[in-house]
């Protein structure tokens, strides 16, 4: 007869993200016993792997930038790039917590906020990029959780909620190392295990037009829909389910033995894509999911080669822990994928990459030479898609590269509805006792808080203050504070 470990805890949340983190660092702070019970060994949860870039309102750095920023115009810029069905109470909530509730907060985690980019979408630069991307972000985080007496329990998915009279009281999991059940007793539940994008069935089953479609698996490795069915059990609310956000600057992932796993690249802005007729269809610059995830989608067939020389090659990174050092990119390990991915063609001359491509050569030849004239002739952007040449060279130095990419499920925008206290809801919006959520299993926040579309760091920023909100209110459930109060930014 198999042992049975018991766990007993005010609070306990299901992951270790950015969500399920920040939730137990916020019930620590209220008094309340947290415990952050994580399937995979590793911690972290698709946050850690991330850029580490959220969206953050009326920074010191866009100051020192002489940007000018309100949540105002950052809520209009939201409104109108994610469409109708943006949730306008979250996204207004959110924006205008940014500043307080999640800059200057993760800054006492210890946190360093370090730089900006641009954004589509954004009508000035807000996306903040914390040191080490995500990797640094998560690994302070965690560190602050722990400093509070915050546990974390790996290698334990969670099978099943418990509920007495209606009320969720804690859960049943297996313990992935020894086989052992593990019995959690609580006055709250947090769900925080991310998206489903990790399990493609999922995702063809929200999307069924995308059935038959080369469509790979992208975010992290234990996105894969564990706590919608969990909440759904549990007489939860789903909604949006079909708002997936897909990139498309990505190949597949060789080494995955399903086939199913794609590999995100990026600083590779010399690149040019081609389609299988050999020919470019796209402003490259604008790689984002509502502008070259569309482009991508109407070419018959739905992909694309990404095509590099040797100097390009030199600076992509993967966005994968396999092909990094620590923050430092393995550029054996990138090297390796080069030269072993069926889904990566090389050779010593254009016309030879073309014929491995198997598109039409001569007007990949042309496609290639109009491009080398137009940065021969130093112009600011090429005259067909009007792409930005500043960092682009003519493709001169072999070998050449060309990267198959295909769309990649990346982001889930659509998932568990809750309430502004992050209550689950079921089918009457009512909230359920006991259960919260946060972070992607609840499409960032809210259920849809980005609508069809995301201005970028949109996933992640959201994913943290929702999963502070969510560890506020249940601590306060549990008995302990006053809830999550913050500081709004009104200016």
């Amino acid at each position: 007869m198999s042992q049975v470990k018991h766990f007993t805890t005010d609070i306990a949340i299901i992951g270790s993200g950015g969500a399920g983190i920040a939730a137990g660092i916020e019930a620590r702070d209220a008094g309340a016993s947290a415990i952050a019970f994580e399937k995979a060994p590793d911690l972290g949860g698709a946050a850690i792997i991330s850029g580490g870039g959220c969206l953050i309102v009326g920074t010191p750095i866009q100051k020192e930038n002489g940007i000018i920023d309100t949540p105002d115009l950052a809520f209009n810029d939201w409104i109108r790039w994610g469409g109708p069905s943006v949730d306008e109470v979250w996204a207004r909530y959110y924006i205008e917590h940014s500043l307080h509730d999640l800059y200057f907060w993760a800054e006492r985690m210890g946190v360093k906020w370090v730089d900006m980019k641009q954004q589509e979408g954004n009508t000035v630069i807000r996306w903040t990029r914390s040191q080490s991307n995500g990797l640094g972000l998560m690994t302070h985080l965690i560190e602050a959780f722990r400093e509070r007496g915050g546990e974390i329990v790996a290698n334990t998915e969670v099978t099943e909620l418990k509920k007495e009279n209606g009320r969720v009281t804690g859960f049943l999991a297996k313990d992935a190392a020894t086989g052992e059940t593990v019995d959690v007793d609580s006055k709250v539940v947090v769900v925080a295990t991310g998206g489903f994008n990790s399990n493609l069935d999922m995702v063809l089953e929200a999307n069924p037009g995308l059935k038959g479609e080369r469509i790979m698996e992208g975010s992290g490795r234990g996105s894969t829909g564990t706590g919608h069915r969990l909440v759904r059990q549990a007489d939860g609310y789903l909604t949006h389910m079909d708002h997936i956000w897909f990139y498309v600057y990505a190949t597949p992932d060789y080494r995955d033995p399903n086939g199913r796993r794609g590999l995100v690249f990026r600083q590779a802005p010399g690149y040019i894509w081609i389609n299988q007729q050999g020919r470019r269809f796209h402003n490259e610059a604008l790689s984002g999911g509502n502008s070259a995830t569309p482009a991508l989608m109407a070419q018959e067939p739905r992909h694309a080669w990404a095509v590099v020389d040797t100097p390009i090659v030199a600076k992509v990174e993967i966005a994968d822990p396999y092909y990094r050092a620590g923050d430092k990119v393995d550029r054996d390990k990138v090297q390796e994928l080069l030269d072993n991915s069926p889904f990566i063609k090389k050779a010593d001359s254009l016309e030879e990459l073309g014929r491995a491509m198997e598109v039409d050569v001569p007007a990949f030849l042309d496609t290639v030479e109009r491009y080398n004239q137009a940065c021969e002739q130093g112009l600011d952007k090429d005259p067909e898609f009007g792409k930005p040449l500043k960092l682009s060279k003519k493709f001169d130095t072999p070998p050449y590269y060309a990267i198959q990419i295909f769309p990649l499920a990346r982001k889930n925008f659509g998932g568990v509805k809750t309430d502004i206290r992050c209550r689950v809801l079921n089918k009457h919006f009512e909230p359920i006792p006991g259960l919260y959520a946060a972070g992607e299993v609840a499409g960032m926040a809210g259920g849809h808080i980005n609508g069809r579309a995301g201005l970028e760091g949109t996933m992640l920023g959201p994913s943290i203050f929702s999963g502070r909100v969510a560890g506020g209110w249940a601590a306060h459930e549990a008995g302990c504070g006053d809830g999550f109060v913050g500081v709004p930014n009104r200016d």
